[in-house]
């Protein structure tokens, strides 16, 4: 299990522990409006210090099954965003599905593709991946930039894919697989 921080050259991707949840829940709360036309629908309860203390146990228990890796994107103490890799399958398809999102504040500055570079560099050598699915919201025109950007090759399109703010949104399918494969 992955126990320190991945470094990059302004940010640290950190696995988030139960006791870390008040900087989960300032991050959440300072990106809800920011966030919500991207994410599922969030009641009350989700921005709680509690329910950000079970989600972050969930994480971990996730972690130790191998099934998936969360990262913290912090800019020094401060956390600017997620970069999440879960839905992690061994075996045969060696592949996992890459989940991300930026604080507000910090858009448009290159901190997203460092991170996500930072965690695909991980997957990829440290963990034997061999493929990394990402879906966007068509309407989602940087995270198509994102992903572009990164190498990500367009695979699919998905009608009434997952629920997203409400509503059950299309997606885009993008897939990354392990140049060194």
């Amino acid at each position: 299990m992955l126990t320190e921080a991945i470094q990059t050259e302004r940010l640290q991707l950190r696995i988030l522990l139960p006791e870390h949840a008040p900087l989960l829940q300032a991050y959440l709360l300072a990106n809800r409006s920011h966030l919500a036309p991207w994410e599922p629908w969030r009641d009350e309860a989700y921005f709680s210090l509690e329910h950000c203390q079970e989600r972050l146990f969930h994480n971990f228990r996730q972690i130790e099954a191998g099934q998936g890796l969360f990262f913290a994107v912090c800019d020094g103490e401060a956390m600017i965003g997620v970069c999440n890799f879960n839905n992690i399958v061994r075996g045969v398809f060696q592949a996992c599905h890459l989940g991300y999102a930026i604080a507000a504040s910090h858009q448009g500055q290159g901190y997203m593709r460092e991170a996500v570079q930072a965690g695909i560099r991980h997957m990829f050598e440290a963990e034997g991946l061999h493929r990394i699915m990402a879906n966007y919201v068509p309407e989602n025109l940087r995270s198509a930039a994102l992903l572009q950007r990164l190498g990500f090759a367009r695979e699919g399109y998905a009608r009434s894919y997952l629920k997203i703010n409400g509503a059950w949104r299309d997606h885009v399918l993008t897939a990354l697989v392990n140049p060194a494969d």
